[in-house]
């Protein structure tokens, strides 16, 4: 499997994830999705990356795509995904989070046999509590000790 990355800044070379075959820059995101079978989007919901998904990108897709959001679901414009998959132009869909939480009774998304449908919940494994207490301890410690706390979040780029 080749796996081809989007990021807002290409790493350099040596810095990269030995994982990913290739990245792209944010202009490059309709070249990168015109290769993939699978389209995973984990972004968060900044300015910028709201609607980031929309019809272009679509019009784009391989017919046989899948495109998977797990990350936010204001990312991927809702209406332009749900023509695309009703018109049978990408094959599918996996969605775990969606513009409007919950997901409101008689939404197109029900309609689609193309779509598959999870509550926001796919980060709930076997042990997603035990690893969320194990961090919260670690955390903790750091703090304790004065140490820099992991996974900060950045208020100016909004994640």
């Amino acid at each position: 499997m080749r796996i081809l990355a989007l990021r807002r800044t290409v790493p350099p070379a040596g810095a990269t994830d030995p994982l990913v075959s290739q990245y792209y820059g944010s202009g490059g995101l309709r070249e990168m999705i015109a290769q993939c079978d699978y389209v995973v989007v984990t972004a968060p919901l900044t300015p910028e990356t709201r609607g980031m998904i929309g019809a272009r990108e679509f019009a784009a897709m391989k017919p046989r795509a899948v495109i998977v959001n797990v990350g936010r679901g204001a990312v991927i414009d809702e209406p332009a995904m749900i023509q695309a998959l009703a018109e049978k132009r990408i094959l599918g869909a996996a969605l775990d989070v969606f513009t409007t939480e919950p997901l409101p009774s008689g939404h197109p998304f029900f309609q689609l046999e193309n779509v598959l449908l999870s509550p926001h919940s796919t980060d709930h494994t076997r042990d997603w509590l035990e690893r969320a207490m194990q961090f919260f301890w670690t955390q903790f410690e750091r703090f304790s000790k004065g140490e820099p706390l992991l996974n900060v979040v950045d208020k100016k780029r909004g994640y």
